[in-house]
């Protein structure tokens, strides 16, 4: 069985309760749930379904927004791609944030533009990730110092960003060249060998690096079989010779 969505085993009680709650749609609760990210983004926890109610309000009441607050959002759903958490988050911005500026039809004020060039730099991360280019993601990261203000609150993020590439390369593949590998990871010398031995289990052996099996890079046959009953054919062939009305 499946974890369900609102699933989050670090929620305090209190955050709980207003998210079963009616308060979960007072606007006096934004303070909590800004206070709730802030917390996540300290301790490297993860709450979406909160942090989706913290955006829904400031959707209701844009006056209450903080663009800072909406930036730690978006940087945390990076922390657990290749789940939609990040495009959940963009529907419930507003649509002259997700435009881009020279595009845009909105005439943004200063505000608006900081938080929609910040949304437009975080996307290009994001697709870089759901790409798979994970060399380039290191090197857009680096390349802007507005990329690293944007994930200066989240703590351990890049070692959080780490753990996702290696678990999603796990899924594909067996063995893996080094090299390529250390571009993947942004990681060279030891502190490559210690992530990839101590922290993933992999093991280290020359220019490759072996990846033990699971059940999502095992390769396995399909055998597909089709139960199909005779009658369904005489259906089939009857129709055929009926007379159009």
């Amino acid at each position: 069985m499946g974890v369900p969505f609102d699933y989050a085993p670090d929620r305090p009680d209190h955050i709980d309760q207003i998210l079963n709650g009616l308060d979960r749609y007072n606007p006096e609760t934004t303070t909590v749930f800004q206070d709730y990210v802030m917390q996540q983004c300290e301790n490297q926890t993860y709450d979406c379904y909160a942090n989706l109610a913290l955006l829904k309000l400031y959707q209701f009441n844009p006056h209450l927004a903080r663009d800072e607050t909406i930036t730690n959002v978006l940087v945390k759903t990076l922390t657990v791609f290749p789940n939609p958490d990040f495009a959940l988050g963009l529907s419930l911005l507003p649509p002259h944030v997700l435009a881009p500026l020279p595009s845009s039809s909105h005439n943004p004020a200063a505000g608006d533009a900081a938080l929609s060039e910040a949304v437009q730099k975080l996307n290009m991360l994001k697709n870089l990730l759901e790409g798979a280019d994970y060399a380039a993601f290191w090197s857009t990261l680096d390349s802007d110092d507005l990329y690293a203000d944007l994930v200066a609150d989240v703590s351990g993020f890049e070692e959080q960003m780490r753990v996702r590439i290696a678990v999603t390369v796990s899924q594909a593949v067996r063995e893996v060249d080094k090299a390529i590998l250390e571009s993947w990871l942004n990681l060279q010398g030891k502190e490559f060998e210690h992530f990839v031995g101590s922290v993933c289990g992999w093991e280290l052996g020359g220019d490759k690096i072996k990846i033990p099996l699971n059940k999502e890079n095992e390769a396995k046959g399909t055998v597909v079989r089709e139960n199909v009953k005779f009658d369904q054919f005489s259906r089939v062939i009857r129709r055929a010779f009926e007379q159009p009305a």
